[in-house]
């Protein structure tokens, strides 16, 4: 860890499209979104499509768009205190909002039946099945932290534009995916049982603990950042991603729903069981 100031590097390249390229993007997230609900209402009426799902999706799309637009993202570039920040925003709790937005389920209401069978094998295809492993979500979310902030990656990745926005896009989708394999109400074939699920999630929690208390201990860390915002953003770390957990294993209580029990056979007429 260094205790001089953070260099910010050179990010005027590209900077036209800093704002427009992620707010358009944003847009079209949300106006798709809301026109395939549209159409799930207009395809089934007495179904419908859940309003708490469309919030759940938007409010995603808000929070990313908090952390991707200014002033946010401008600051993120020379504070690691509002990085970290970034960081939750990006890859904890919009993340967990998306996925409660059931963006898989709605598609498969409202594609054709052919295009949804197609949907459908792809999700229960090996690489899917491979990719939404409870082990590989929980290395690409939680363990790449390790490899990020205590080797010079996090340095090599920020000095440059198309770094940031790589290491937006790895914290989007694999946080993304472990909010979808723990607690996600689409569909999921290798999806394991709640206890498992909560064993993961309980992975998860240890390590942010220890990762960010090295990081405020200024152990082992290696970012071009003056320690006092180092350790500021350790403790952003720490309580923001605690309160982001809680709310994954609530998400988690409210989507499972046990197996159905097999019911019992009927007893043979006029058999009596004293």
């Amino acid at each position: 860890m260094e205790h001089g100031p953070h260099p910010a590097g050179d990010h005027t390249a590209g900077g036209l499209l800093a704002v427009p390229a992620p707010a358009l993007a944003l847009l079209l997230c949300a106006g798709g979104y809301l026109y395939l609900a549209h159409r799930a209402r207009r395809r089934n009426p007495s179904r419908g499509w859940s309003r708490w799902r469309t919030a759940g999706f938007t409010t995603g799309l808000a929070l990313l768009a908090v952390a991707l637009l200014p002033p946010m993202a401008a600051h993120a570039h020379t504070d690691f205190r509002v990085h970290m920040t970034q960081h939750l925003l990006v890859g904890m709790y919009a993340p967990l909002a998306l996925v409660l937005g059931a963006p898989l389920t709605l598609l498969l209401r409202t594609l054709p039946p052919a295009r949804g069978r197609q949907l459908s094998a792809v999700l229960h295809s090996r690489p899917a099945r491979t990719l939404t492993h409870p082990a590989i979500a929980w290395l690409l979310s939680t363990g790449s932290l390790v490899a990020l902030y205590f080797t010079p990656l996090y340095n090599t990745l920020t000095a440059h534009p198309a770094g940031h926005w790589l290491l937006h896009a790895h914290f989007l989708v694999a946080g993304c995916l472990f909010a979808h394999v723990v607690a996600g109400p689409d569909p999921a074939p290798a999806r394991p049982g709640v206890r498992a699920r909560l064993v993961w999630l309980g992975a998860a929690i240890a390590v942010h603990a220890v990762v960010s208390q090295l990081i405020y201990g200024g152990l082992w860390v290696d970012v071009h950042a003056p320690a006092a915002e180092v350790r500021t953003a350790a403790e952003i770390m720490y309580y923001g991603g605690d309160i982001a957990e809680l709310l994954l294993a609530a998400a988690l209580v409210t989507t499972w729903r046990p197996a159905p029990r097999a019911r019992l056979a009927a007893p043979p007429p006029g058999r009596v069981f004293g």
